[in-house]
């Protein structure tokens, strides 16, 4: 049996954590949530604040990789004409924080060509975690990474029961995974170093949500707690 230390619990609750079991799924990491000229740049917020978490993400991904364990990868992107995006989620992406329109919002042009467009440059996931071929790559019109995709059937066919999360943002792609995981019954980890938000204390809220009820998600940790644990 194995076990990482996590908060509230150790994690996974049943100590089975095997590569033939096991995913870990890095959410988002496209040029438009944290690269120069990508949508979250075009909105204002600190680049930094999203990069935090490459550099132990990588370390991640090179050790599931080394140890045979899966590695699935989520996208957030519209189709080129736009017929999957909600009018009100293209609305609010124009707003400015105080109410006034005139942001490039999803679907407009920017540096990255069309702002969360599939296809485009900004929708692509960042070379630096780029995936191997095999490696799923999920592409999801909405925050979560189940709804209108084909991620549940995957999972199910290859026997996977837990799952290891990873990715931007932690407050909103991120939580919305894991909760649509955890109502599907996978045990969840949230790697707490390798996820990021746009505004620090929603990270930090999000991680406590996580905490309630004995666990009420899942668990979370850090990767040097996981990466020992793997060891």
């Amino acid at each position: 049996m194995t076990f990482v230390p996590a908060n509230p619990y150790p994690w996974p609750y049943d100590g089975d954590l095997r590569p033939e079991n096991t995913t870990l799924i890095v959410i988002d990491m496209q040029t438009d949530f944290c690269g120069k000229g990508g949508y979250i740049d075009l909105q204002g917020y600190d680049l930094e604040n999203s990069r935090a978490c490459i550099a132990p993400i990588q370390k991640l991904l090179a050790k599931f990789r080394q140890g045979g364990y899966h590695v699935i990868h989520t996208r957030e992107g519209h189709r080129p004409d736009l017929s999957d995006l909600p009018a009100n989620k293209r609305w609010r992406s124009r707003r400015r924080p105080d109410g006034s329109s005139g942001l490039t919002g999803i679907g407009d042009p920017g540096p990255c060509g069309r702002v969360l467009v599939r296809g485009e440059p900004g929708w692509d996931i960042i070379p630096e975690l780029a995936p191997l071929p095999g490696e799923p790559i999920i592409d999801k019109p909405g925050k979560g990474s189940f709804c209108a995709t084909d991620l549940d059937l995957i999972l199910r066919q290859r026997g996977i029961h837990n799952i290891v999360l990873t990715g931007i943002t932690t407050d909103v792609c991120v939580h919305t995974t894991m909760r649509e995981a955890n109502d599907r019954g996978y045990e969840c980890l949230l790697v707490g170093d390798c996820c990021a938000a746009t505004d620090a204390g929603n990270h930090d809220a999000a991680l406590k949500m996580i905490t309630m009820q004995s666990g009420v998600f899942g668990a979370h940790s850090t990767s040097r707690a996981l990466l020992e644990a793997l060891s």
